[in-house]
C-alpha cells in the first residue's frame, strides 16, 4: 500500500470533527490499509484519518499487540482510576507533554465491513483509544497536557 503524508500542526484539517463513515467499501478499504502502513512506517502506535487529510471517522492502533481498525468509534465507557504519562503525537514530531488518561476505555466502532464491535483497552491501549478518537473530534492531545511541552 501507500505511504500517506501526515498532516503536523498548523494544519487546519486536524482541528476539525469527522464524519461519520456511511460507504463500506474499496476506497475504505485502501484507506485503512494506507493509514496502517503510515503509522508503522513511522514508528507510531495510533494513526486518525485527519492526520493524513481525511475528515472521516477512522484511526488504526497496533501497540505491538495486533492491528485494530477503527471505524466510527465511541467511547462508551470510562474508568474512574486516572493515570498520568507522557504523549506524543504523529502530528507534532519531536513534542511531548504529559496527559491524564482513563486507566481503562470501552470503545464501541465497526470493523471495515461494516460490523459492530466492542472492545476494552486498558493502559496504553486505552490511550491510544483516547488519543486518536480525540484526533477524530478535532481535538489535539496538547490541549489535555499539564504543565510543559518538552521537544
Amino acid at each position: 500500500m501507500a505511504i500517506r503524508m501526515i498532516r503536523t500542526v498548523p494544519d487546519e484539517v486536524l482541528t476539525k470533527k469527522c464524519r461519520e463513515v456511511t460507504e463500506f467499501d474499496q476506497r475504505l478499504f485502501t484507506l485503512l490499509d494506507d493509514m496502517y502502513d503510515t503509522m508503522k512506517e513511522k514508528n507510531g502506535v495510533g494513526l486518525a484519518a485527519p492526520q493524513v487529510g481525511i475528515l472521516r471517522r477512522v484511526a488504526v492502533i497496533d501497540i505491538g499487540e495486533g492491528k485494530i481498525e477503527l471505524v466510527n468509534p465511541k467511547i462508551i465507557a470510562r474508568s474512574k482510576e486516572t493515570e498520568v504519562t507522557d504523549e506524543g503525537c504523529l502530528s507534532l514530531p519531536g513534542a511531548v507533554g504529559s496527559v491524564e488518561r482513563p486507566k481503562s476505555v470501552t470503545v464501541i466502532a465497526q470493523d471495515r465491513n461494516g460490523k459492530e464491535f466492542q472492545i476494552v483497552g486498558k493502559g496504553l491501549l486505552a490511550r491510544a483509544f483516547c488519543h486518536e478518537i480525540d484526533h477524530l473530534d478535532g481535538v489535539m492531545y496538547t490541549t489535555h497536557v499539564q504543565g510543559e511541552i518538552h521537544y
